[in-house]
Order: structure tokens, then C-alpha cells, then sequence
């Protein structure tokens, strides 16, 4: 697993009435390989997660993968770390399915016809090889979720940061995303409202008003959290 590192980070936004604090002060080490983000909308549980590959920077404090500094080393960072949106038409971005998948091969598989014949062994593993050739606007939500989660493990990461990946799905594709997402090989940190998929993760942490208000078993943390929500 990697160490993932949070050493006294802030995050500050410019507003009209000065500076408004989304994230206070935090200093974490994560390490368990199903790590769950809850907490109510707008606590600052996003913010984190995008810190952990630099969708969000620090403006104090700084974060660590495995040593490397988000902020400082980019490009190394997002090799190891994979991000999944709520919204699926957030990256998928090709018209059609194979091109969508090939286009997160483009590194690691510089010959076209190779990225392509990579792309359709990916989409056959998550069950997509039929579709291969569909536009993406012609897919259902949880068709889209699934080949958004495709294309970025396609890269390999090491880690994959997951922001309500189900909020948007109906309950039996809610579920089978969920089940994927628990058994992954990766190191998982997962922002979910989902609470029930929430305590099956190692660990959990609980973020409101900007603060990790809990930290523990993630068991222990959801049941808290519903005592108190």
C-alpha cells in the first residue's frame, strides 16, 4: 500500500469577504488499503480526496505520496494516483468507447493499432467489449461510470480516489460499482454518501465544517456519524 501523507494542510478560497477556509488545518497518514471520505455536503470530504493528486492545492502545509510532493511533483504523483468524478461526462471525453479508453493508453502504448487492441482487452475485463464501438453519449449511467473507472485503472495507478462515484446511479448499478470499487487490487480512498458501502472500508474518516471530526474503524466512524447526522 502507499503512504499517503498530509502534513499540516490547509485549503483557502479568495471570497468576497476575505479568505474562506474549505479545509482547516489537517495533518493525516493513510495506509489501509479501503479508506472511506463521509461526511454532509459541503464539509470539505471533496476537497480532501482532490488534494491527494493535486485536482486541489494545499495553500498551506503540503502532501506527500509515497514521499513525492503533490505540489511539487505532479505529474509523478498522478502516475500513481487515479481519480474518478461523481460525473462520468467529466472525463470521458473520445466519441466513442474504445477511443476513450485508448486515449488514457497513449504513454504506455505508443502504436495506434497497440493502443486500440489494449483498449479492447481493458474493455473486456470490465464486461464493455461489446460496446466497444458505441458512442459514449448513447450509454446508460452506470455503463458511463464503468468506463470512466476503466479508463483511469487502465493507466495502472497504484491508488484510485473515488468521489461519490454512485451518487449518481440507480440502486443495482450503485451496487455493482460499489462491489468493483471494494474489490480492487488499488488502494482505495473513496468519498461516498453511501453509508452502508462506507463501513465496509478499513478505515474511515468523518470531515465537517472543514475538520476530520472522526477518525477510526470505519465501522465505528458511520455508526457515530448516524447518531449524529
Amino acid at each position: 500500500m502507499s503512504t499517503i501523507s498530509l502534513e499540516r494542510a490547509t485549503v483557502r478560497v479568495p471570497s468576497n469577504d476575505g479568505d474562506l477556509t474549505i479545509l482547516e488545518e489537517t495533518s493525516l497518514e493513510l495506509t489501509e488499503q479501503r479508506i472511506a471520505l463521509v461526511g454532509p455536503n459541503g464539509s470539505g470530504k471533496s476537497t480532501l480526496a482532490r488534494l491527494l493528486n493535486g485536482l486541489v492545492t494545499a495553500t498551506t502545509g503540503r502532501v506527500l505520496v509515497d514521499g513525492l510532493d503533490v505540489a511539487r511533483q505532479g505529474r509523478d504523483v498522478r502516475r500513481r494516483v487515479g481519480f474518478v468524478f461523481t460525473d462520468p461526462a467529466a472525463q470521458l471525453v473520445m466519441p466513442t468507447v474504445v477511443e476513450d479508453v485508448a486515449l488514457s493508453l497513449r504513454r504506455t502504448h505508443r502504436d495506434k493499432e497497440g493502443r486500440r487492441r489494449a483498449a479492447l482487452q481493458v474493455l473486456a475485463s470490465y464486461g464493455l467489449g461489446e460496446l466497444a464501438d458505441r458512442s459514449v453519449h448513447t450509454l446508460s449511467g452506470g455503463q458511463r461510470q464503468l468506463l470512466a473507472l476503466a479508463g483511469v485503472l487502465a493507466t495502472g495507478p497504484g491508488v484510485l480516489v473515488a468521489d461519490e462515484p454512485t451518487t449518481l446511479l440507480d440502486l443495482a448499478n450503485s451496487r455493482r460499482i460499489g462491489e468493483l470499487l471494494l474489490g480492487l487490487p488499488q488502494q482505495l480512498v473513496l468519498v461516498t454518501h453511501d453509508l452502508d458501502l462506507a463501513a465496509r472500508c478499513e478505515r474511515a474518516l468523518l470531515v465537517d465544517g472543514g475538520r476530520v471530526v472522526a477518525d477510526g474503524e470505519a465501522a465505528e466512524v458511520v455508526a457515530h456519524y448516524r447518531t449524529t447526522a
